[in-house]
């Protein structure tokens, strides 16, 4: 699994972030070298772009100034983290990347697709080996979100409309590219763990 990037995608609330941790941990426990790191962050200058898009009110900025934010913040990203854990053969595992941007910015709030892929492929020109899609339903995912509450909730605040687009949008994309593998996340975080390994190490071996 040597320089192998592995990326978690979901709506707000799915558990991804706890499975992306849990990931981590259990390769770090087969011994491999794991980078675990964080879209819109992973970077110095990411994380304070990071503040920037997450925090405030739900139309600080429209989705095309978003999208050149979180253009700027991925690109430092990649620079500052990803490129050198890859070139050094570790695994990198990202909450989040290229395909958040695709839905949050690129179909939610209008048809921005071409602008996003464009941008993408200008700017970044990465994509994951693998990305673990973690679906859960919006209802469920929502009220996990504003549960646990605090500053970063732009996009929980948005609503479940919002998240329900997000949700469908995901599993679009995960129907037209190879690299995905869709996971239940509403079930207990320990079976879900399971199979976000087991996807992990079976992708690995079919490298």
């Amino acid at each position: 699994m040597a320089g192998r990037f592995i990326s978690f995608e979901g709506i707000d609330g799915s558990g991804k972030s706890t499975q992306a941790r849990r990931l981590a941990q259990a390769l770090s426990d087969l011994g491999h070298s794991v980078v675990l790191t964080r879209e819109p962050g992973g970077s110095a200058g990411a994380e304070e772009i990071r503040r920037l898009v997450l925090e405030g009110e739900t139309d600080r900025w429209s989705a095309e100034t978003e999208i050149l934010l979180f253009t700027a913040a991925r690109r430092d990203h990649l620079e500052k983290t990803i490129r050198p854990a890859l070139a050094r053969g570790d695994i990198v595992i990202s909450d989040r990347f290229a395909d958040s941007t695709r839905i949050f910015q690129g179909i939610t709030r209008g048809d921005l697709t071409q602008t996003v892929d464009s941008l993408h492929a200008l700017m970044i020109g990465v994509e994951p080996d693998l990305t673990i899609l973690i679906d859960l339903d919006p209802a469920e995912g929502l009220a996990r979100a504003t549960a646990r509450a605090g500053k970063e909730m732009r996009f929980e605040d948005m609503g479940l409309a919002f998240q329900t687009l997000a949700r469908a949008g995901f599993l679009d994309l995960a129907k037209r590219h190879d690299r995905f593998r869709v996971i239940d996340g509403a079930r207990i975080p320990d079976l879900v763990a399971e199979d976000v390994l087991g996807a992990a190490l079976a992708g690995a071996m079919a490298r």
